[in-house]
């Protein structure tokens, strides 16, 4: 199944309006923890479920409104296709959780850590899983990363795992998204309808035991409420924004999100910036400019070699 949505610039090139949009939501992003800080003393579990929840009808207007439903329809009536949206689903609610979890409880260092780290991580898959080369200021990158989470390992005797969480989870859910065949619009929808059903029983048995907070405190209401807008809004415009820029664009641009989240971990909330985090970080930092320098110039190489094509 083929769809406008997974369509990129027909020439190849950034656009203002994709810029635009790409940037909105990686900024978006990048202020989410002060949203989920305020909902630090609901459980994680209950907020992933109201993000799912409240998600479902601004995506299905989203997709409505720009009148591409066909493709959903089709998925919905596909095995193969609904297999392949459970996993997603799946990968992005763990990743939901660990992110929620980790801000709640004063990880958001960790956090911004977990994805400076993933497009080295992406790298690393496809080299292992797609038989992608790896240049070797590539390789040098991916072998900083590891020193930086060996650096943290070593410092507090324990593994990062939400750093590590967060960088798996979403890492495998861009790799399974790949092969999911329609528009990322639909996608998004089709996995909040899966998780759609547990996320409602869940909810529903957390009011029926009185643990629930969604008609607790009105203030915890419309935060819960609002959860949809905070997830579904910067996914949409950012799946219609990447479609307009060029990749090594996206790969740079991909920089704000952890770099607004670590500035709020450390300036808002007062997380400690220790020794081995002041090692471990310009490590990452230092390992993204060689990733940065290298996927520039693969693009430069092939633009003369492949002149203006379509994406997709």
């Amino acid at each position: 199944m083929r769809n406008p949505d997974s369509l990129k610039s027909k020439t190849n090139e950034d656009t203002s309006q994709g810029l635009a949009f790409a940037i909105a939501a990686y900024v978006f992003w990048g202020f989410l923890p002060l949203y989920m800080k305020a909902l630090a003393h609901i459980p994680a579990a209950e907020v992933v479920a109201h993000r799912v929840v409240w998600s479902v009808p601004i995506a299905a207007f989203v997709l409505v409104a720009m009148r591409r439903t066909r493709d959903l329809k089709a998925a919905l009536l596909s095995p193969r296709t609904l297999l392949m949206g459970a996993v997603t689903a799946t990968l992005i609610s763990i990743n939901w959780g660990i992110y929620v979890w980790a801000i709640a409880s004063g990880h958001a260092l960790d956090a911004a850590l977990g994805y400076y780290i993933n497009p080295l991580f992406s790298i690393l898959l496809g080299a292992l899983l797609l038989g992608e080369r790896m240049s070797k200021r590539q390789l040098l990158a991916v072998g900083l990363a590891v020193g930086a989470v060996l650096v943290l390992a070593l410092d507090t005797g324990s593994i990062p795992w939400v750093a590590l969480g967060l960088t798996l989870s979403w890492g495998f859910y861009a790799l399974a998204k790949k092969s999911l065949p329609i528009g990322p619009n639909q996608g998004f929808l089709l996995e909040v309808l899966l998780l759609l059903v547990p996320a409602l029983a869940y909810i529903a048995y957390l009011a029926a035991t009185g643990q629930g907070n969604f008609t607790g405190a009105p203030v915890d209401t419309w935060l819960l409420l609002g959860c949809g807008a905070v997830t579904a809004v910067p996914l949409l415009v950012y799946a219609n924004g990447a479609k307009l820029l060029r990749l090594s664009t996206i790969g740079i641009l991909q920089y704000i999100a952890p770099s607004m989240i670590f500035i709020v971990a450390v300036f808002v909330f007062g997380e400690e910036f220790g020794r081995a985090r002041m090692i471990a970080f310009p490590m990452i930092w230092a390992a993204l400019i060689l990733y940065s320098s290298s996927l520039l110039q693969q693009m430069r190489r092939s633009r003369p070699a492949k002149g203006p094509v379509g994406q997709g």
